[in-house]
């Protein structure tokens, strides 16, 4: 059966690489033949240039002519191995896009599956309750700092008729002292002269002005 129909090849299966590989080696080879065959031409071509019209320059001709079909030949022949490796190529860009897409598909599952599983072990319920629990002792501690802040034996506020009785008191209290034979207090003392008065009085003046007061 062997002999009929061949054995299994057991070597390794081929690849888009190296189908591409192997061609660009026969194009290569094609190009070489390709710059013989010009090189070849360029000769003949100088030849006939120097020849007259005759059965010599004739049979270069049909050399020139041989050559030039043998070039345009390796010309179609190139022309088909490069649209078969343009191809090739293409699927070669597919198939490693194609690797590159499951590549990310697979992290992205994998990154899901860690995120649900961190995600799980938190606690909504228990993170609502914490702020709750913030915001109460931000509510405690700012009336903590309103009380520390609060003033001692001050009234909070003050009406303009209690402070008209309190000065009309105080300038009562204060004539009754200078009917007393008092001082003037400290805040009334050394007044600035009025302009009126050219200097300020004497002492003897000042006596004066108590005996008259008394």
């Amino acid at each position: 059966m062997n002999r009929l129909f061949g054995s299994k090849p057991t070597g390794p299966k081929p690849t888009l690489n190296g189908a591409i590989t192997n061609i660009d080696t026969r194009i290569a080879s094609l190009d070489t033949k390709l710059k013989a065959l010009n090189a070849e031409l360029s000769a003949y071509q100088e030849k006939l240039s120097r020849m007259r019209e005759g059965p010599g320059k004739s049979a270069i001709k049909q050399k020139a002519l041989k050559v030039l079909q043998k070039r345009k030949a390796y010309e179609a022949e190139k022309e088909k191995l490069e649209s078969q490796v343009w191809n090739m190529e293409q699927a070669q860009t597919m198939q490693d896009n194609l690797k590159n897409v499951m590549t990310q598909v697979d992290a992205m599952k994998t990154t899901n599956k860690e995120l649900r599983k961190q995600y799980g072990k938190i606690d909504i319920d228990k993170i609502e309750r914490l702020q709750d629990e913030m915001a109460d002792l931000m509510d405690v501690g700012n009336e903590i700092q309103e009380s520390l802040a609060r003033s001692y034996d001050i009234p909070d506020e003050v009406d303009e008729t209690e402070l008209d009785a309190e000065l009309e008191a105080l300038g009562l209290e204060q004539e009754l002292e200078m009917e007393m034979g008092g001082q003037v207090p400290g805040f009334l003392q050394d007044e600035a002269v009025p302009e009126f008065v050219d200097e300020a009085p004497q002492a003897e003046d000042k006596d004066k002005m108590k005996q008259v007061a008394g």
